[in-house]
């Protein structure tokens, strides 16, 4: 497996993560996209029955745990942290499902052309150059296979400030997407699909505790809906749902 300077960052600052007894602090504001996760695991409850699925940055095997469930043909998770791996192999074994993980370069990975139907990851494409992560999953993908991903975006200022004042919570060679971004994926695939997440539900998410049963987050999580459509306030999301498809 051959790894660049940045995919050694990359695994080196993954690899301290997961061997770390206490989890990350920014997970207390994940709460404000529950919305996001929800909708991303219900597009795919939708298309993975029978399909060829990668989690693509799989971490320790959450997500696959649960996509799993939905009756794919199979399933293969990568990453190119060992920690994550070794932590998602005992997961399965402690579960009993049968998961194909094993560690690899997400920007080229060891899978032959069109070997999936879905690939989807979550916070895993910012972490990679853009080009190469993109005609990897491209390559990867068979024809009318689909790419489902959650990533955190780079337009609100407020974020990246705190982002710029809390390096430690990151490797400095992340880079939440942009509109150049999105550009090239509308080049490489079909049908593509951006749906923004995280405005209000972020700035009030103090007020409400459980958004699953919070009325509250309903509310702000409709009213972000609404805002949404116009452009301007697409600058101030958190992160998007990106869906697009193979020719």
């Amino acid at each position: 497996m051959s790894l660049t300077e940045t995919n050694i960052r990359e695994k080196e600052i993954h690899n301290e993560l997961q061997s770390r007894k206490t989890g990350r602090f920014e997970k207390i504001f994940y709460k404000a996209i529950q919305n996001l996760n929800e909708d991303f695991f219900e597009y795919l409850e939708k298309n993975a029955k029978n399909s060829e699925i990668l989690d693509y940055g799989c971490g320790v095997g959450t997500s696959v745990e649960k996509v799993i469930t939905y009756s794919p043909k199979n399933i293969s998770g990568i990453d190119i942290s060992e920690v994550s791996i070794e932590k998602a192999k005992i997961r399965a074994k402690k579960l009993n499902i049968v998961v194909n993980y094993k560690v690899d370069n997400c920007e080229k990975t060891q899978f032959d052309d069109n070997s999936f139907n879905i690939i989807y990851g979550t916070g895993i494409i910012h972490h990679l150059q853009i080009d190469k992560s993109l005609n990897e999953i491209h390559r990867l993908l068979k024809p009318d296979g689909t790419l489902v991903f959650i990533e955190p975006l780079g337009t609100n200022p407020l974020i990246n400030l705190y982002r710029k004042f809390t390096p430690k919570a990151r490797s400095k060679d992340e880079h939440p997407l942009v509109k150049k971004d999105f550009d090239f994926i509308d080049k490489k695939f079909v049908k593509t699909r951006i749906k923004y997440y995280g405005f209000l539900t972020l700035v009030f998410f103090p007020f409400y505790k459980n958004p699953s049963n919070s009325l509250i987050f309903k509310l702000l999580a409709s009213a972000d809906q609404y805002l949404f459509k116009i452009k301007f306030f697409k600058l101030f999301a958190w992160s998007v749902l990106i869906t697009a498809k193979k020719n």
